[in-house]
């Protein structure tokens, strides 16, 4: 990797608990000079309780002619490919690196020992991997500045309409089921234990890969929930009618910036919006607890097109040394999106998840 005047750099892997004090001070300083890397996914925190967990977290380091840091790009290895670390949770993918730096992407497999690099959030713009994207997807967002009215100035029709609904909602829950309450941001492991519980049902009930099956996934959730790294660490809100959970998220945060990722609503509520019930109280709570934005990640569900103030766009694609590699690597990824936009889709799906019923 190397900026575009100057010599190419040496590219080295090194282990992540051996990372030296220069490495992560580089981290800070290359982080801290580029604004597209605000998303929690490139905090140095991501990348140590993914460590933790798994323990198999290298980071491939650029570094200059007289050996100062330009880049670092923490991986896995799975097999004979590299796929960036904690992936597939990692949603914003990219190396640390400064905004005027050119990456050779080439070099990274070179020195990991693999055949291939896999990416399928990679940051828009990174220079040097434009020949290696094969699709570009949009993320959406909400921009929250300014809590709900700031929000309501931003929105679509179908966001406003949404978030007016759930205002009425509320008042229906609290005829209902007792008064409405809101916690942003909880510390207790019982209740996250809840949301992955609501989760894994909703996988089974639409037949989705189940992201929570592996234990250590589950671990990594409850690792961040307990890191407080400055504005930094895992972040579970909740919204209740007396003392009925309706709807509750965990998410990851850095400062300002919030990754929507794990919402989930109590069956039995359904009929009051619950999902859009709490979103309306996080943004209305967004000034007070210091939100600008919440990442609601790539997706098609019609909530996040209804919901979205804005977009940024990653990418897919694999870069490779062998043309075979990468050939196939299209092939499988262009009959996946076929089964996705397939009106098929959701018969397969429903095969699948018959499946896994009989053999459970």
């Amino acid at each position: 990797m190397s900026t575009p005047d100057a010599p190419v750099p040496s590219v080295y892997p090194v282990d992540f608990h051996r990372l030296e004090a220069r490495h992560l001070d580089a981290w800070h300083t290359l982080r801290a000079t580029n604004p597209s890397l605000d998303s929690p996914y490139f905090h140095l925190g991501f990348t140590a309780a993914v460590h933790d967990v798994w323990g198999d977290v290298r980071v491939v380091v650029g570094a200059g002619a007289h050996g100062t840091v330009t880049s670092l790009m923490p991986i896995q290895k799975q097999g004979r490919l590299a796929r960036p670390a904690g992936w597939p949770a990692v949603d914003f993918q990219g190396p640390i690196i400064s905004p005027v730096t050119r990456c050779r992407p080439e070099d990274l497999i070179r020195a990991v020992g693999v055949r291939g690099f896999v990416f399928d959030h990679l940051l828009d713009g990174v220079s040097g991997f434009e020949s290696w994207i094969e699709a570009r997807r949009p993320s959406p967002y909400l921009d929250v500045t300014g809590g709900l009215d700031g929000y309501l100035g931003r929105a679509s029709r179908s966001g406003k309409d949404n978030m007016g609904q759930a205002r009425r909602r509320v008042r229906k829950a609290e005829r209902e089921l007792g008064p409405v309450r809101f916690v942003a941001d909880s510390r207790d492991p019982a209740r996250l234990d809840r949301v992955m519980s609501l989760k894994r049902a909703q996988y089974a009930a639409t037949g989705v890969r189940d992201a929570l099956v592996a234990p250590s996934q589950r671990e990594l959730l409850l690792r961040l929930l307990r890191t407080r790294d400055g504005s930094f660490g895992g972040m579970l809100s909740a919204v209740f009618a007396g003392p009925h959970l309706m709807a509750a998220h965990f998410g990851l945060r850095d400062g300002g910036v919030l990754r929507w990722w794990y919402p989930v609503y109590e069956p039995a509520h359904a009929h009051l919006t619950p999902g859009w019930v709490l979103l309306r109280e996080l943004v209305t709570a967004a000034p007070a607890i210091g939100l600008r934005r919440i990442d609601l990640g790539r997706g098609e569900d019609e909530y996040k097109r209804r919901a979205m103030t804005g977009h940024a766009l990653v990418c897919e694609g694999m870069v490779t040394a062998g043309s075979l590699q990468r050939r196939l690597h299209r092939t499988q990824r262009a009959v996946l999106d076929g089964i996705r936009s397939s009106p098929l889709a959701p018969g397969i799906r429903g095969v699948f998840r018959a499946g896994r019923k009989r053999r459970s």
